[in-house]
């Protein structure tokens, strides 16, 4: 019996999404139960006081080059979008209004594959409208359910919880009370979850 995997992501960053292929294509994915955990890694940085990677030149320039060469060697589509970094507070709190949906599955891969391999610009709200008609979601009726106040204090409530619990940064797994941050610390959560 594995014990469960929790997943702390925003669509912000390349690495989730490496991290959330390698979830969805893993030959063990029936083995392990993953619950996602959306934050906003924005607002994880600022409680910890970290400059994001983006905001940093030398790394900034190291992060295209290194994402592209971790998703070959995993044999993931890949697109460094150009238009980075994507404001991602309304796309994360539209996870919320997914899972009340009951459709998180399909809106989080349908935009995290819209940022990380069409390399669209989601910071032009006619693109998210459009992405979101695709997947049968009202973009007017979406954004308005966005606004309620509720929405707003559940994701915030949701990254203040995720640093409560250690978690600075994403990707995290978190298994047997274990952190394991990094696209690259896959392989350790999925051992931690055997145990």
């Amino acid at each position: 019996m594995t014990k469960p995997i929790d997943f702390y992501f925003d669509f912000v960053s390349p690495y989730t999404f490496i991290s959330y292929q390698q979830i969805k294509h893993t030959k063990f994915k029936h083995d392990f139960k993953f619950r996602l955990k959306p934050i906003l890694l924005g607002g994880l940085h600022n409680i910890h006081n970290i400059t994001a990677p983006a905001f940093i030149p030398a790394k900034a320039k190291f992060m295209i080059r290194d994402c592209k060469m971790v998703s070959e060697k995993h044999n993931i589509s890949f697109k460094f979008n150009s238009y980075f970094p994507i404001k991602t507070v309304d796309l994360m709190r539209g996870v919320l209004i997914a899972e009340e949906d009951n459709i998180s599955n399909l809106y989080i891969d349908k935009i995290f594959e819209a940022i990380w391999i069409s390399g669209l610009n989601l910071n032009d709200q006619a693109i998210v409208d459009k992405i979101l008609k695709n997947i049968n979601i009202n973009p007017k009726t979406f954004f308005l359910r966005l606004a309620n106040q509720n929405v707003k204090d559940e994701l915030r409530k949701r990254t203040q919880e995720a640093s409560d619990m250690g978690v600075f940064g994403a990707p995290t797994f978190l298994v047997n009370n274990k952190i394991f941050w990094g696209q690259d610390r896959l392989e350790f959560a999925l051992k931690e979850s055997l145990k």
